[in-house]
């Protein structure tokens, strides 16, 4: 294998986190115990060497670009592949320990998350589980969490999103309903139903329907005459009692459609999903515990894999 990397340019990619993590030249050369313009210069020939603007700089902060966000996240990623390396060659790894906080959506908690975690405690037994189930966006300093998994992550430059799975969606209705009112042949026709609502907790606007018609994608407003809010299950409970059509995740009424209370419609137009993500702090130095964790959720959810039935 040829030589790509010098010491200089593996230190100057430990500075450049450095300088992403704390968002400040001047701060990363007070802890690298460099002066600023040593720091900047640093920067500056790793954006000449990779043609890419990695900050935008003001006066009092610097912000990372998209491109410098995506490189950081790979150089963060490989630097801790490297310590963790080093750890284990040398007899230095820790066994994963302490509390693991986290915020999980209600029904990917439910339905996926929950079931795994006791197959993640028989591989790391001295780590502690403390579980909130929660729709709502958390503050990770002030509550306290390690991470959270989100469909709809709020913009955040400290922290790091890694997308989970895809979740696949589908639209139902119970037999009773489709009976009574019909059963729908095209999106065009679900003016003529009713569709239950579920509202989006942080801004009380419904979620639109997505669909996908002759190779493209389609988002439909639907109305109804029920709405629900904060609970994701709550739609497919009402959907079960025959109060009209819903549109949620698969995962959540596989046990529905398999025993017959659900059955779904528009397979044509269907083939759309939602993505779920890992949310965590970005901060230089990952807990072991929450790393693992990591590793582990990826191994088992991505691609949208969930505990066997």
């Amino acid at each position: 294998m040829s030589r790509q990397f010098s010491a200089v340019s593996l230190g100057s990619i430990e500075l450049f986190c450095l300088a992403a993590e704390l968002e400040s030249f001047t701060a990363a050369a007070a802890q690298a115990g460099l002066t600023p313009a040593a720091v900047s210069r640093t920067i500056a020939r790793m954006e000449e060497r990779l043609q890419v603007r990695l900050f935008t700089r003001s006066t009092r902060r610097i912000r990372l670009t998209d491109g410098g966000r995506a490189y950081f996240e790979q150089c963060r990623q490989a630097l801790g592949q490297i310590v963790d390396a080093e750890r284990e060659l040398t007899g230095a790894q820790a066994e994963p320990t302490g509390v693991l906080r986290m915020s999980l959506p209600t029904p990917l908690g439910h339905r996926r998350v929950l079931p795994l975690l006791p197959r993640f405690r028989e591989l790391y037994p001295k780590v502690r589980i403390d579980v909130q189930l929660s729709n709502r966006n958390v503050d990770f300093v002030a509550e306290g969490f390690d991470v959270a998994i989100r469909a709809r992550p709020q913009p955040d430059s400290g922290l790091v999103v890694r997308k989970l799975m895809d979740a696949g969606l589908v639209v139902v209705a119970a037999p009773a309903y489709l009976r009574r009112q019909g059963t729908p042949r095209s999106p065009d026709e679900l003016g003529q139903h009713d569709c239950i609502q579920f509202l989006l907790p942080n801004t009380g606007q419904p979620v639109p329907w997505l669909f996908k018609a002759k190779g493209k994608d389609l988002e439909i407003a639907t109305e109804g005459a029920y709405t629900c809010m904060e609970d994701l299950l709550g739609i497919s409970t009402l959907a079960c009692s025959g109060a009209g059509l819903v549109q949620t995740y698969r995962f959540i009424v596989e046990d529905e459609l398999r025993d017959g209370r659900l059955v779904e419609v528009l397979q044509p137009f269907g083939g759309r999903s939602r993505p779920f993500s890992v949310v965590y702090p970005g901060t230089r130095h990952m807990p072991l515990r929450l790393r693992v964790f990591i590793d582990f959720l990826m191994r088992e959810l991505a691609g949208g894999r969930g505990p066997a039935a």
